[in-house]
């Protein structure tokens, strides 16, 4: 059945009850864990501004906030908003969770003016070393603190059954839909490192930037990933608007009402979308109205980065495509 008759019985029906995706966050945004020298007052409240730091730019969705009026006050202040934190004994050395009070820190960010983008999933590291094995987590330990700094949250491959890196870069739909299924993202870094250099490869709601980078050490070359993922990412999806935007938006690929119905509602749970309306349905697809904070190519992108959908082609009458992902 053609989804136009779906829609239209649906509509029919009425949506009296929508349902509601489960929250898909693998890690707290609010929690932190750094490095720390020694558990003396001193470190322990240069760990808490650290880590406020993090969860600031998380939250804010990885804008740099360091030259907003009130930020050096509130990282000096971290310590007044932790609400609790455990030291731990790790390979490393020691670090210290900071857990942060949700409500504040969602406070301090509107103190600090600043519209928030939303927080971004994580990032799934694909790396793989010269002989072509996946790097674990601990050989990721420089890549995801450096993206972690900047506000971008990472995920690890399941070690039994990670997904094909030649499939990820290649952006095959039914690899992205796994791996938003068992990771809840559509964000991806694959790379692979030879002598010196490596190459990268960052997908986004099925979107790819390749790059290519040099460095003395193993170390380095990750920590530079970890910025520039962060940095392309920061461009791609961390577009705030300065007044409410609105246009039409298609999304093809539902192949039932269920499809419509996790689509309505995937919106309607963005903190960017104010209003969405139903205009038209055309075989797997339907065109909707919507009106957001931000333009709507920057929904479509941050809303594909959420694993959900896939960036489309254009579509006639449509100011942005995306593809429901099955």
């Amino acid at each position: 059945m053609r989804l136009s008759r779906l829609l239209i019985a649906t509509l029919l029906l009425g949506f009296a009850v929508l349902p509601r995706l489960r929250a898909q966050d693998p890690g707290s945004p609010y929690s932190v864990v750094v490095p720390v020298a020694d558990t003396s007052d001193a470190v322990r409240d240069q760990a808490f501004s650290s880590a406020l730091a993090q969860v600031l730019a998380r939250v804010a969705g990885g804008q740099d906030l360091r030259s907003n009026a009130g930020y050096a006050d509130a990282l000096a202040n971290a310590g007044s908003i932790v609400r609790k934190f455990q030291y731990q004994r790790a390979a490393g050395g020691l670090t210290v969770q900071v857990n942060f009070e949700p409500g504040t820190v969602r406070r301090l960010i509107a103190k600090l003016g600043v519209a928030s983008a939303g927080i971004k999933p994580p990032v799934l590291l694909l790396v793989q070393g010269a002989d072509g094995k996946l790097f674990d987590q601990s050989a990721l330990a420089g890549l995801a603190a450096a993206a972690n700094a900047r506000g971008t949250n990472v995920a690890y491959p399941d070690a039994t059954s990670p997904p094909d890196p030649a499939k990820v870069v290649a952006a095959d739909p039914a690899t992205l839909a796994a791996i938003n299924q068992h990771y809840h993202t559509g964000l991806v870094l694959s790379g692979r490192l030879h002598d010196g250099s490596a190459d990268w490869t960052l997908i986004s709601g099925g979107q790819s930037q390749h790059w290519s980078s040099t460095g003395a050490t193993e170390d380095a070359l990750l920590a530079a990933a970890g910025d520039s993922m962060a940095d392309r990412i920061g461009r791609q999806l961390n577009v705030i608007g300065t007044a409410v935007s609105d246009g039409k938006l298609w999304v093809g690929g539902l192949a039932s009402a269920m499809d419509y119905a996790s689509l309505l509602s995937t919106l309607r749970a963005d903190p960017a979308v104010q209003e969405v309306t139903t205009l038209g349905a055309q075989d797997d697809g339907v065109l909707l109205y919507v009106k957001a904070s931000m333009p709507l190519s920057g929904l479509a992108a941050n809303l594909a980065a959420g694993g959900h959908l896939l960036q489309g082609e254009a579509h006639q009458g449509a100011d942005a495509s995306l593809r429901w992902l099955h």
